[in-house]
């Protein structure tokens, strides 16, 4: 049975997309189920061109992606919720406090910059050398992440 993974940023179409994305090449075919919404999402737009081009170069795809809202269904079958930003994580301890002993960071299992947990930047707005150091980021974020889930094995 595939183990449920959740990433969290805002819309739910730069961030978290990236990172359900780079996760998901990342990860073992078949162990996790990845997905990704926002806190602040409106449902159903696709993820952001930079995004979805950053990714192309890196041999991912996200098909039939659609933007949504973080909700309780989501939460509860989650082993895990990654969290871009302190914001996103405060964010989802206010509207889901039920759920807080599965929120982290996304960076909180690497060190980039000599620092632990860090928040993922955010590129919108910002032009494509914005979203490739975004992408680098969660590339780091996403190694930390997959040693943190596969040290839980046997853990739901």
């Amino acid at each position: 049975m595939s183990r449920k993974v959740l990433f969290v940023c805002t819309g739910n179409t730069c961030r978290s997309p990236m990172a359900e994305g780079i996760f998901r090449k990342a990860a073992k075919e078949g162990d996790f189920k990845v997905s990704s919404a926002g806190v602040a999402a409106q449902d159903g737009s696709s993820a952001s061109r930079e995004t979805v081009a950053v990714l192309k170069g890196q041999g991912i795809t996200l098909e039939k992606f659609r933007s949504r809202m973080v909700d309780e269904k989501m939460l509860k079958e989650a082993e895990a919720v990654f969290c871009m930003t302190e914001g996103h994580l405060e964010m989802l301890e206010m509207m889901h406090p039920e759920h807080e002993e599965k929120y982290h960071l996304a960076c909180d299992f690497v060190e980039i910059n000599g620092k632990v947990g860090l928040d993922v930047p955010d590129p919108i707005g910002m032009g494509r050398r914005a979203y490739e150091t975004t992408s680098t980021v969660l590339n780091e974020a996403v190694g930390g992440i997959i040693g943190f889930l596969e040290g839980r094995d046997g853990a739901s």
